[in-house]
C-alpha cells in the first residue's frame, strides 16, 4: 500500500477549511492530519504532526501566511508549504515564494488541480500554473532592476536544470534529458539557491524570472 501524503490545511474560514477537507478525503493516498485557524496554529500544528504538505491561507489573524512559511521552512525544511491565494493577492504570493512556498492554488481550483499540485509539492516538485506564475511576475514588475553588486551569473548548465524546473520537469527528467545524474541535477540546484539566496525551486524560478536569468 502506497504511504499516504499527510496534509495540514490552514485557513481561518471553517467553509475552505471543511470543504477542502471533504475533497482530500475522497482520495486514498490524501491525509488530514490537521487543521489551523491561523498561523500560529500552523506552526504548532507542523510541531507536532509532522505533515507533508501544508495548505496555507495568507491573510489571517495572529499570524499571517507569510511569517507562519518562514517559520516552517526554517524548522521543517522537509515540509511542502501549499499557498491558498485570491485574484487580489499578487503582492502577497510573490513573498510567500520568496518565503518557501512550493507553489500556489486559488481557493476555486478544480479538485483534479488541487491534487496534482499536492502530489508534485510531497515529491519535493514545483508545479505553478502558467496563470498564477504569469500574475506574480507582473506583480513583480514595478521593482527596482538589481544593482551591479547584485547581478547574479549562472553557469550554462545551472541555466539548463533551472530552465527543466520551470517547465515543470522532475530531476529524474531533467537529468535523462541531460545526460547526466540525478545527484548532479541537485548540485547544480543547490548551487543556483545559494547564488540567488533562495532555499525552495519555486522561489528559485520567481527570482531567476525577476532578474531575467530565464525567459517568463
Amino acid at each position: 500500500m502506497t504511504e499516504k501524503i499527510r496534509v495540514l490545511i490552514t485557513d481561518d474560514h471553517e467553509v475552505v477549511r471543511e470543504g477542502l477537507r471533504m475533497i482530500l478525503e475522497t482520495e486514498d493516498d490524501f491525509e488530514v492530519v490537521g487543521i489551523a485557524v491561523d498561523g500560529v496554529e500552523a506552526v504548532a500544528h507542523v510541531d507536532a504532526l509532522q505533515p507533508d504538505v501544508v495548505l496555507m491561507d495568507l491573510r489571517m489573524p495572529r499570524m499571517d501566511g507569510i511569517e507562519a512559511i518562514k517559520r516552517i521552512r526554517s524548522d521543517h525544511p522537509e515540509t511542502a508549504v501549499v499557498i491558498l491565494t485570491t485574484y487580489d493577492e499578487d503582492d502577497l504570493m510573490l513573498r510567500g515564494l520568496q518565503a518557501g512556498a512550493s507553489g500556489f492554488l486559488h481557493k476555486d481550483t478544480p479538485r483534479i488541480d488541487l491534487f496534482k499540485c499536492l502530489r508534485a509539492a510531497a515529491r519535493g516538485d514545483v508545479l505553478l500554473s502558467p496563470d498564477v506564475l504569469a500574475r506574480v511576475m507582473a506583480s513583480s514588475n514595478g521593482k527596482p532592476p538589481a544593482t551591479e553588486d547584485e547581478n547574479i551569473v549562472l553557469t550554462l548548465r545551472e541555466l539548463e536544470v533551472l530552465k527543466g524546473v520551470a517547465a515543470g520537469e522532475r530531476n529524474k527528467e531533467i537529468a535523462y534529458r541531460l545526460g547526466i545524474t540525478e545527484r548532479t541535477i541537485k548540485a547544480h540546484l543547490t548551487n543556483t539557491y545559494n547564488k540567488l539566496g533562495v532555499d525552495s525551486r519555486a522561489a528559485a524560478i520567481a527570482e531567476a524570472m525577476r532578474r531575467g536569468l530565464i525567459p517568463s
